[in-house]
């Protein structure tokens, strides 16, 4: 079995262009401030998503006596609004998961994230790649788990909430805390994960399955959006959790992108691929109108 290591590092600088190289090197337009240090960020790529219309602010919840950061945006307008928990990859709560939550905003969600590493000192500022795994690897993902369903019972006091439409998306290791606690909350009703690994590596005390051990306990439709050419997640295992879902009767569909890597959808990094990400982002926002806005 592969490791979680593998997701992340094997798709670090793949496909870098000479122009994204020397926007990474010398950009005078682009700030790469808050965005993880050991992801080598790329300035010419960066998507930036205006707060205009919007109520954006950051925050947080109490969880067992810890202030978890959060981070929650929906539009300014009198209304009610269904709930999306975007959940971050292993480099934290950064500027491009705060982006993706505005994201969400504007096309008429209330979205909310959080800093899943807070409490081991975040990752966004370590510089070194192995430094972050190590401490993203020793979070329980019991702990994950508690975290969101206080972020979402945070979501639901707000008057602007929709109580009964619950989404929830993630990023690479978000991907698979996505697929985690769709199976552990009937409230989602709707689930996008993003390149998130279906065959965690098994740790006593941190992981005691995965995302195909408990296909059968997700009562979310299911979207999965994934990379062919993704170093660390075997399209096979991705058709195998498909074959799961579809096989418990689950609502489940898959978009596998032939040459896109891992993180395909990161306009930060290097390994980003617009077109993949565009059609993936369509895709998602129509994913949770379909589920959530009815």
């Amino acid at each position: 079995m592969r490791s979680d290591n593998d997701n992340w590092l094997s798709n670090a600088r793949e496909g870098m262009s000479r122009r994204q190289f020397l926007a990474a090197a010398s950009s005078t337009r682009v700030t790469l401030a808050g965005f993880a240090i050991a992801s080598n960020p790329v300035a010419g790529e960066v998507i930036t998503t205006a707060t205009t219309g919007l109520n954006a602010a950051d925050g947080t919840v109490m969880v067992n006596g810890f202030p978890v950061p959060t981070y929650t945006a929906r539009p300014a307008g009198d209304g009610r609004y269904p709930i999306i928990l975007v959940i971050p990859e292993v480099w934290g709560m950064h500027e491009h998961i705060k982006d993706m939550t505005r994201r969400f905003a504007q096309a008429g969600y209330l979205a909310a994230t959080f800093e899943p590493y807070a409490r081991e000192g975040g990752t966004k500022q370590l510089p070194e790649q192995a430094q972050v795994m190590k401490v993203a690897n020793s979070v329980p993902d019991a702990q994950v788990m508690a975290d969101l369903d206080a972020v979402l019972a945070a979501a639901k006091q707000l008057p602007s909430a929709r109580h009964d439409r619950v989404g929830v998306t993630g990023f690479c290791r978000g991907g698979m805390y996505t697929l985690l606690y769709s199976a552990q909350n009937p409230e989602v009703k709707a689930a996008v994960p993003w390149y998130g690994t279906i065959k965690p590596a098994i740790t006593p005390g941190i992981r005691t399955f995965g995302p195909l051990d408990v296909a059968g306990k997700i009562n979310a439709a299911v979207l999965g959006l994934y990379g062919g050419a993704d170093q660390g997640i075997r399209v096979a295992d991705v058709k195998e959790m498909e074959q799961a879902l579809a096989k418990a009767g689950k609502t489940a569909e898959f978009v596998i992108y032939p040459d896109a890597p891992h993180a395909f959808n990161a306009d930060y990094r290097a390994s980003y691929r617009p077109e993949a990400a565009k059609d993936a982002w369509v895709r998602c926002v129509a994913w949770f109108d379909k589920y959530l806005q009815a």
